[in-house]
């Protein structure tokens, strides 16, 4: 790059700090780069750009995220800028224990300091399994950098025995047709090898579908980034442009905050409710606006699932997976069907508003993306119930789950903990039917700890032998984007610090009314207070690490389970020390 194409107000730029003026500092910084093989002239008075990649082995979303970062640094070059890549935290799902749930502020933290810490000017997030997408835009939005993110893209269409299987989705289905010889172990065995084909995120409209939706939605992604497929030869090609666009965001300044409003979380959420997201969405859009000093709650979800019915045919609501919803015309046509609803006039990372992005929007196939009225389900994808045990509100998606129990009044079975429900739930002689509500305790922010992915409690062995295939299940746990049932969720505040949850009692009578949004144990609230005063709350403490941190500071699902003294629009200060 010639010094006549280099920005003219270089010293203007955060790096130049660094790399810049002619004192011992300046020398250090430089000699340090050049020792690397690079000249002066390569990156001094450039824009330099950091690829925030965390892309690991064992992170099976991610592992070709080595090769989009390459995209993206060669494109970083070829608009004058100068990349550096930055490896970050691997938060991949199934693999990472007690849960990546435990981690995403830990990534959002790394994020923030990464970028604070080095010579950055800008950064592409490369990132797309279920919490590094909000962990990653938590930590960019509090340093509030010009920052573009690539979602990893989903994997290809699972396929079995000419039956079309979704990630996540069909294995459970199959475990309990196997739990009752609806299958052989042979299929089992080659269902294994064959559900899912390629690298990328699960292939239904989980949390990383749903959270990749939202980053685009709210501005941080280019124009239908969120639906090409990861083995798409469009996806290098998308990861190029980013690290193109992002040189040019550094000289216009175009900062997370500049773009993000309350109308943009309108957006999100009316977004989240026309796709049937994934209920995690709730807790990590939260916690993302909160970031950006945006006051997001419960109630605003509720809301727009009213208005908003689910018209992406994907499943666990409907019956298509993410690459049919690439062909049928993507994120873009999706936001067309919602215009009537959406404020248009938001901005993102593009530069356009979104009523321009989405003017030449085609739909390709009207029952993969629907008509509003012509949704997938006549249930919401989303409902907040309230009440005696979950005063603080808990949710359920009715798209996912059965008709017939969205109104039902059962005894409760109790289990304390994940580890007694594992060991009783398929006892022959538990006491349970397809009346009965099950309930699982000390499994959210505090109890799991991280709020694991148990919400979908399994059905008990002697209901699935007599056919039963959903029963109401309530928790303080998450539950997979990609699961389905009649499952409610996120009970706040939870059981292990002494909300009202924790006062169930086997054999009581409760009442889930989704319609009326109530959620209610029928015992009297002076047996509730001689229950509450036999339990002695000892909030659950490691003793060392980052589990110290996080059992101190989070907050509770309603909240976004962010860390409180990381929660706020405050920008810290550059470093001063050079």
């Amino acid at each position: 790059m010639g010094r006549e194409n280099r920005p003219r107000n270089a010293h203007k730029l955060r790096s130049h700090r660094w790399f810049g003026g002619d004192s011992m500092r300046g020398f250090s910084h430089r000699q340090r780069l050049q020792q690397t093989g690079y000249r002066r002239e390569d990156f001094l008075g450039r824009p330099v750009i950091a690829i925030v990649n965390t892309w690991s082995d064992i992170s099976t979303c991610h592992v070709h995220l080595r090769d989009r970062a390459r995209s993206v640094r060669e494109a970083v070059l070829r608009a004058g800028g100068y990349p550096i890549e930055l490896p970050a935290m691997s938060l991949g799902e199934v693999m990472v224990k007690p849960t990546t749930m435990y981690y995403r502020n830990l990534l959002a933290m790394e994020c923030e300091e990464l970028l604070r810490s080095h010579p950055v000017d800008g950064a592409v997030l490369l990132g797309g399994c279920d919490k590094t997408t909000p962990g990653l835009l938590m930590g960019a939005i509090s340093v509030d950098m010009p920052v573009i993110f690539v979602p990893a893209g989903a994997t290809l269409s699972g396929y079995f025995k000419g039956e079309k299987i979704g990630t996540g989705t069909h294995t459970r289905k199959y475990w309990d047709a196997l739990q009752v010889g609806g299958i052989s172990r042979k299929d089992w065995i080659e269902l294994e090898a064959s559900m899912t084909r390629s690298f990328g995120t699960c292939n239904t409209m989980g949390t990383a579908s749903t959270m990749a939706f939202i980053a685009e939605t709210l501005g941080f992604t280019l124009p239908g980034a969120a639906t090409i497929p990861a083995v798409d030869s469009a996806h290098p090609r998308m990861a190029a442009s980013a690290g193109e666009r992002i040189v040019a965001m550094v000289s216009s300044n175009v900062t997370p905050r500049s773009f993000l409003t309350e109308k943009s979380f309108e957006n999100a959420i009316m977004v989240d409710m026309a796709l049937g997201g994934s209920t995690n969405a709730v807790i990590h859009t939260i916690a993302i606006a909160g970031r950006a000093g945006v006051a997001v709650t419960l109630d605003r979800f509720d809301f727009w699932s009213e208005k908003i019915p689910p018209i992406a045919n994907l499943m666990p609501s409907g019956k298509y997976l993410m690459e049919d919803f690439y062909h049928a015309g993507g994120s873009l046509a999706l936001f067309s069907r919602l215009q009537e609803h959406l404020y248009l006039d938001q901005k993102g990372i593009s530069g356009k508003t979104l009523g321009e992005l989405i003017a030449a929007a085609e739909i390709y196939d009207d029952d993969v993306i629907r008509a509003l009225d012509n949704p997938v389900s006549d249930r919401q994808t989303l409902a907040v119930v309230v009440g005696n045990i979950a005063p603080d509100g808990a949710v359920i998606k009715p798209s996912a789950a059965s008709a017939h129990l969205m109104r039902h009044r059962g005894p409760a079975l109790v289990f304390e903990n994940h580890a007694e429900m594992s060991a009783k739930i398929d006892d022959p002689e538990l006491d349970v039917d397809e009346n009965t509500v099950l309930v699982l305790k000390n499994s959210g922010p505090i109890g799991g700890p991280g709020m694991p992915e148990w919400g979908g409690l399994p059905i008990p062995r002697k209901l699935l032998q007599k056919g039963i295939r959903d029963m109401v299940r309530i928790s303080d746990a998450r539950m997979s984007g990609t699961h389905f049932g009649t499952c409610v969720l996120h009970v706040a505040p939870e059981s292990a610090i002494g909300g009202p949850f924790a006062l169930i009692e086997t054999g009581d009578e409760i009442t889930l009314d989704v319609t009326a949004r109530k959620l209610h144990l029928h015992v009297s609230n002076s047996e509730l207070e001689k229950r509450r005063g036999k339990r002695k709350v000892e909030i659950k403490k490691p003793p060392r690490g980052y589990g110290v941190l996080f059992s101190e500071h989070v907050t509770q699902a309603n909240a976004g389970c962010d860390f409180d003294f990381l929660m706020g629009e405050d920008v810290l200060p550059e470093p001063e020390i050079f």
